[in-house]
């Protein structure tokens, strides 16, 4: 049986699946992402035991941008310290005994999205990652548009405020307020102002406690109904409309499909999505776009790896 090898490298965690030739995963190992030897040395581990039965069409590599995608290497990406031109496919493919590709994660994920998921029929479609980061990836007239040196969709580094979270290198980005990191630094800076005015926030009492929270926590306190948190996700929402009312003006695309975070919590960012987007994006554009969770939930990075061995020559 002909199958391939995917490898999902993230920010917090990465995987290795196992698939056929019809995409059906056979085997995954999941692991947090380590120092840079670490776990490169668990990937390369799993990858060859998986490939010990032979018959390995070809291996595919999602990871977060920056990248060589022509020669195979990482470059510094910013959720990846440490990870400087790291020589990724030609390690993966000595493993594998096959051929490895490369792939930025938001087109690799904008591209299984549109064959398997919540993209699927659209000619025009954005894929947002919303999660350690933000990037995105983009099906433009029914194929992936990779821009003029690979580097098209890096929305998380579109300022949208003066000042603001820092995310992506830059302070008041997109990335800096909406990905897991950037509802954090939102969480402390309001947080900060409500504890100097002698505000209670039940579960920071004081400044040291504020590097406790994540999103995941706040957006469950959020659904609990704690005020703080209803208002850290009103303003990730309202930013999340700002960005996405200038896609939507410029590409004007069918579908917007958006993974993690908005895909788990987007009932909580909808109302001041919503309400933005209806005062800045053009209505006719809007009213042709659809807004969607993506669908292939947390299997998305297995999806997108596989997608980057099987459809190499269609990504390009």
């Amino acid at each position: 049986m002909k199958k391939y090898i995917g490898v999902d490298i993230g920010g917090t965690k990465c995987s290795v699946v196992l698939a056929d030739e019809e995409m059906k995963i056979l085997k995954k190992e999941k692991f947090p992402t380590e120092a840079l030897n670490c776990t490169i040395e668990k990937i390369i581990s799993i990858v060859a035991d998986f490939a010990k039965g032979g018959d390995i069409i070809a291996a595919g590599i999602s990871c977060g941008g920056p990248l060589d995608e022509k020669n195979g290497i990482i470059l510094s990406p910013p959720n990846l310290p440490g990870w400087d031109s790291v020589c990724i496919t030609d390690a993966v493919s000595s493993a594998a005994n096959a051929t490895a590709y490369l792939k930025n994660d938001a087109d690799a994920c904008a591209f299984a999205e549109w064959k398997f998921g919540a993209g699927k029929g659209a000619a025009n479609m954005i894929f947002l990652t919303f999660g350690t980061g933000m990037g995105a990836g983009l099906i433009l007239n029914g194929r992936l548009y990779r821009g003029a040196c690979g580097m098209a969709g890096e929305v998380g580094h579109i300022r949208l405020e003066k000042d603001g979270p820092v995310g992506y290198g830059k302070a008041g980005s997109f990335e800096g307020f909406c990905s897991g990191g950037g509802i954090k630094r939102t969480a402390e800076a309001i947080i900060r102002e409500k504890l100097s005015r002698g505000e209670c926030v039940p579960y920071c009492r004081t400044a040291d406690e504020i590097n406790l929270l994540d999103a995941k926590f706040l957006c469950e306190q959020a659904r609990k109904g704690d005020k703080t948190a209803l208002e850290i996700l009103e303003k990730c929402g309202e930013k999340l409309g700002y960005a996405l009312s200038m896609l939507i003006d410029i590409l004007n695309p069918e579908k917007i499909v958006i993974g993690s975070i908005y895909a788990r919590s987007g009932d909580l960012l909808e109302h001041s999505m919503r309400r933005t987007l209806e005062a800045e994006a053009l209505g006719e554009s809007l009213d042709a776009c659809e807004i969607l969770p993506a669908s292939l939930g947390d299997d998305i990075g297995d999806y997108a790896a596989l997608c980057t061995a099987k459809f190499a020559e269609e990504m390009k």
